[in-house]
């Protein structure tokens, strides 16, 4: 079984460093982990665009848009009145409990996560996101890439908490290397490890239980079983 460390390795050398999460400011972080909610980062991008157009995004703007004006924004990036409400009122609990994001984020991470998952419509992969790329805490983020890799790779299905463990405690606790770890799975998960996966051209199918389950039920006579086996749905 690969060790995490060695595993992220192998990703790098195949993708490189990744310089994820793309984003201008802290209050650009936050509302990106809000958007990307339910949808694709392409949608996201959209509604970023929008809102940088605007000029918007500050926590003193967007605690004090017109709703209507925010709704029409985002819209791109789906179920966009509940994201602009979101946005909306995280920014104005900051502005007015806070001041800033800055005093916001001198918590210790255990405090801050705390606090962020008592807010309406902040999870734990949202409240992750912005301690990890906007507070720059050593938090790792568990997506459904995360866990797609790790259930196929090491054959472990894991809840979030206990999948987040996991990470963290086999790994080096590094902000910069928890962002692009979780960047370079998000690669993997998107050009690979889907849903269908591509087994085949996978960076980590030497090291990976699916794949190699996968080749044990499958023949040398039947060529066209292979090719169609390695892009099963899981």
């Amino acid at each position: 079984m690969i060790e995490l460390n060695d595993l992220y390795a192998v990703l790098k050398a195949r993708f490189g460093f990744l310089n994820w999460w793309p984003a201008d400011s802290k209050e650009e972080v936050i509302t990106g982990a809000i958007l990307t909610q339910q949808t694709s980062w392409k949608n996201v991008e959209k509604a970023i665009s929008n809102l940088k157009s605007a000029r918007v995004i500050s926590v003193e703007k967007l605690a004090n848009i017109n709703l209507k004006k925010l709704e029409k924004l985002v819209k791109p990036s789906g179920f966009y009145k509940q994201k602009a409400k979101r946005i909306k009122n995280f920014m104005r609990y900051v502005n007015q409990n806070y001041g800033t994001l800055e005093n916001l984020f001198n918590k210790n991470p255990v405090e801050l996560r705390e606090e962020l998952l008592k807010l309406h419509g902040v999870g734990k992969e949202t409240a992750d996101s912005i301690i990890l790329y906007a507070a720059e805490k050593p938090v790792f983020v568990v997506d459904a890439y995360t866990k797609r890799i790790i259930e196929r790779v090491y054959g472990l299905k894991m809840e979030y908490t206990e999948l987040q463990n996991f990470i963290q405690s086999n790994t080096k606790k590094n902000t910069a290397f928890y962002k692009d770890f979780h960047a370079q799975f998000v690669e993997l998960g998107k050009n690979y490890c889907k849903t269908k996966p591509l087994c085949d051209d996978c960076p980590l199918n030497v090291f990976c239980k699916f794949y190699s389950n996968l080749k044990k039920t499958i023949t040398p006579q039947n060529s066209r079983q292979k090719d169609e086996g390695a892009r099963l749905d899981f």
